[in-house]
């Protein structure tokens, strides 16, 4: 208990800090970072986003990087070595290039390994002492872009002049501010860059999810139509269980168009609204959650085999509260955290323990179901009730068909995932990268609406409940934990629910 009250702690403090820190995305905010030695150049990033070309028809659809505010401090050392009316004391320069051009910035094409530009390189006509190499594109000869930023006299700050660059070409962008003057060691940076696209100022990667999001609320719209139909129509041999999949698909309903409204206020403004992230963060959670506890109630044959879940109650209880805790703390940090920049380290610790939970609950989903069968399997051999055991057994054959192909199929994405991770490091398929979170929301549908046809309301419902004539094994289904898991298995049970029939 002690040890899941420290893990239920640690997490809500770091959602808690998320929270109050605010989520920047496409607005990157610097706060006194420090530059990183590199060959013979200090760097820092800036960010990286993919950005489409700007709409040359209309002004208002430009798409641009703009430098708000950035103040480079150095320090009171470097400051003092130069004189008050000297002229350019230091310089610090601000270098974005398209990922696709990469090969253009330090001297490989002069055949030096050298970043910053060398006497003997300057003797050549090749480049400025004290600048960042630079290969000439004769297409594009302002590409890679430079924008230069000089200190004055002693002065300790230098503040860059307030400008957007224009992007014309579509691609992956790299924003690195550097200098190569060896007594400016200790620089710090603050401030602030906003990356817009044409249609707004989400990310090149998130845009089209915000018109998934709107198809997909759509989806659970008609889907949830459809099923309230059916449900008014049987209203008076309604079970239990049809309940329990009204309110999930009323908490999909939610989800989607939560998600949708959240990425549309990202695109018109460059910020997350916090309450409408926490809002969908937390559905999102509720949902897994409550999705995965149903599936593993129904799959011990709660209400079909065994009356009670007896004393495995409070394992499931508590194994559904760490869930709920660990998957609303990956959310926020993936939701609320800079698009870019936040810890990898943390996000790792926080995705361990909910795929370590995804494996627990398909392993304990999986063992419990083939009990299940077996129970039937003995009682079609023996029940009074044969017609009605053969029902609840070829339904449960469905059902765990339904399930195993879920996990093919999952199986064979999540390798495709680290297939398409692999291949690219430096995000420059990023116009496909949607499609990787788009896949489970798509495949949760698909299985919730398998659900739907499987127990689908009607005037003459099969006996699927729990009674006297059926076998029941007394005792505790005992929880197995197996190796850990990966991301992709987790959505995989998103949307499977199955509370038990409590039809008499």
């Amino acid at each position: 208990m002690q040890r899941r009250r420290g893990l239920a702690a640690l997490l809500l403090a770091v959602a808690v800090a998320l929270a109050a820190r605010g989520a920047d995305a496409s607005i990157h905010e610097y706060s006194g970072g420090g530059f990183a030695p590199r060959a013979n150049s200090f760097f820092f990033h800036g960010g990286s986003e993919g950005l489409y070309a700007s709409d040359t028809s209309s002004n208002s659809s430009a798409s641009f990087i703009r430098f708000d505010s950035v103040t480079f401090r150095r320090t009171q050392e470097s400051a003092a070595k130069h004189e008050e009316m000297q002229q350019k004391t230091g310089l610090v320069e601000a270098i974005i290039v398209e990922i696709q051009d990469r090969g253009k910035i330090g001297g490989s094409y002069l055949h030096s390994d050298e970043i910053c530009c060398t006497p003997e390189l300057d003797k050549e006509r090749s480049c400025k002492v004290g600048e960042v190499i630079i290969q000439p594109n004769p297409d594009n000869p302002d590409w890679p872009k430079r924008v230069q930023t000089f200190f004055e006299g002693r002065n300790e700050e230098a503040t860059m002049v307030t400008q957007s660059v224009s992007i014309n070409k579509t691609g992956m962008y790299y924003l690195y501010f550097m200098f190569c003057d060896p007594q400016l060691k200790g620089l710090k940076i603050t401030g602030r860059t906003v990356w817009r696209n044409p249609q707004g100022y989400l990310p090149g990667k998130m845009a089209p999810m915000m018109t998934f999001y709107g198809f997909m609320s759509l989806a659970y719209l008609v889907l949830g139509l459809v099923w309230f139909l059916q449900f008014v129509r049987c209203l008076k041999d309604i079970l239990q269980l049809h309940y329990h999949i009204t309110a999930v698909i009323a908490l999909g309903m939610c989800e989607m168009a939560l998600w949708y409204f959240e990425y549309a206020n990202f695109n018109s403004t460059g910020t997350r609204p916090m309450a409408i992230t926490l809002w969908a963060v937390t559905f999102t959670a509720v949902k897994k959650t409550i999705s995965r506890l149903l599936l593993l109630v129904v799959s011990m044959g709660y209400g079909v085999v065994r009356p009670t879940l007896g004393g495995v109650t409070s394992k499931v209880g508590a194994l559904g509260v760490i869930y709920f805790i660990a998957s609303e703390g990956l959310e926020l940090v993936e939701n609320l955290g800079n698009i870019n920049d936040f810890s990898g380290k943390t996000r790792l610790f926080l995705v361990l323990p909910v795929a370590i939970l995804d494996a627990t609950f398909i392993i304990w989903i999986f063992s419990s179901l083939s009990r299940t069968l077996e129970k039937l399997q003995v009682a079609t051999s023996w029940c009074i009730q044969v017609r009605r055991s053969m029902a609840k057994l070829e339904l449960y054959r469905k059902f765990t068909n339904s399930l195993a192909m879920s996990v093919l199929i999952s199986i064979a994405w999540i390798g495709y995932e680290l297939y398409f991770n692999a291949t690219d490091p430096l995000s420059e398929l990023w116009q496909r990268a949607w499609i990787i979170p788009a896949f489970w929301n798509l495949l949760s549908y698909a299985l919730l609406a398998i659900i739907c046809i499987l127990w689908s309301p009607s005037h003459n419902p099969t006996g699927f409940a729990y009674s006297e004539d059926t076998v029941d094994e007394a005792g505790e289904e005992g929880l197995s934990l197996v190796g850990s898991a990966v991301k992709g298995t987790g959505d995989m049970v998103n949307m499977h629910v199955f509370p038990e029939d409590k039809r008499a």
